[in-house]
């Protein structure tokens, strides 16, 4: 690789990577202390346009259907239609808090490396040139990352495998025996959308799932922050989002338990050519197995 040096590079004072929300966050703080865009920080955002992770989600997930989206600081987000995909009412809501801001946003840049300059500052380099900094906000997120565990067998599946960030929606799985993968809020999703189009759906998970009643407030947040930093503080690595926040006990998943779509099963042991297989024995065929495990 052919470095630049720290002389070709353009100063700042920061370098913000990712336009999500972490990024978009990290700049509007910027901004209220008095960095101006450009002349004292940029952002740099390897999508095509604003929206972040979030231009990526299925259809299917409808605004109202979302988990939780917290608001960037600012600005709220105000009589957005529940019936409309998540993916358009927040990346337009992404897009009207850029320019409400002058935030800039260079797009799309590739980051290609982040190495040490001269002077204690940092040089970034990209596919639309180099800055120097004396700081970086790393906000890149996890979507371009997902989790895919490994089991015994698993290249021998003759079915199709995908995982969350490819999910197509519930059509694409039409007469098809199908495996979800997962306990969080995603995997209930999935499998309460596949039911009615597949031919058949299994439901596996490491741990049981716990689910909850009630709104998830500011006591059970804080509560769920305090285990978080227990497991920490003992050096240990945090769990899952869902071990610590449950899910919540909704309609919709009241009727996944009462119909057995959501009749969980222990994890499989093994993977084989043409489903799944636990250590006593017992098999289920599959079409497709949906990894609903995270980034």
């Amino acid at each position: 690789m052919n470095y630049i040096s720290g002389a070709e590079a353009a100063e700042v004072q920061s370098v913000v990577i990712g336009a999500g929300q972490a990024g978009l966050s990290g700049a509007y703080h910027l901004r209220r202390t008095g960095f101006e865009p450009e002349r004292d920080f940029v952002v740099l955002d390897h999508n095509p346009g604003p929206g972040g992770a979030w231009r990526y989600r299925w259809p299917s997930l409808t605004y109202g259907r979302v988990h939780g989206m917290h608001a960037l600081p600012g600005m709220e987000l105000t009589d957005a239609d529940p019936a409309r995909p998540s993916s358009e009412v927040i990346t337009e809501y992404f897009d009207r808090y850029e320019r409400a801001f002058d935030l800039r946003v260079r797009r799309p840049v590739k980051v290609r490396t982040v190495r040490e300059g001269t002077g204690g500052r940092l040089l970034v380099e990209t596919s639309a040139g180099a800055w120097s900094t004396r700081t970086l906000i790393n906000a890149t997120g996890t979507w371009d990352r997902p989790f895919w565990p490994r089991y015994e067998g698993q290249e021998t599946f003759l079915g199709r495998q995908l995982h969350t960030a490819r999910y197509p929606g519930p059509e694409a799985f039409a007469g098809q025996r199908v495996v979800v993968v997962g306990g969080g809020a995603s995997a209930t999703q999935h499998l309460l959308e596949i039911a009615p189009y597949a031919a058949d759906t299994t439901w596996v998970t490491r741990r049981p799932p716990v689910f909850r009643e009630g709104p998830f407030d500011e006591e059970a947040g804080r509560a769920a922050v305090a285990l978080v930093e227990e497991r920490v503080r003992r050096g240990l690595p945090p769990r899952s989002v869902v071990s610590v926040t449950g899910l919540p006990l909704n309609d919709a998943i009241r009727r996944g338990l009462a119909d057995g779509v959501l009749d969980r099963q222990p994890m499989f042991d093994r993977i084989t050519p043409e489903g799944v297989e636990w250590k006593d024995g017992r098999r289920v065929a599959a079409d497709v197995i949906l990894w609903a495990t995270g980034f």
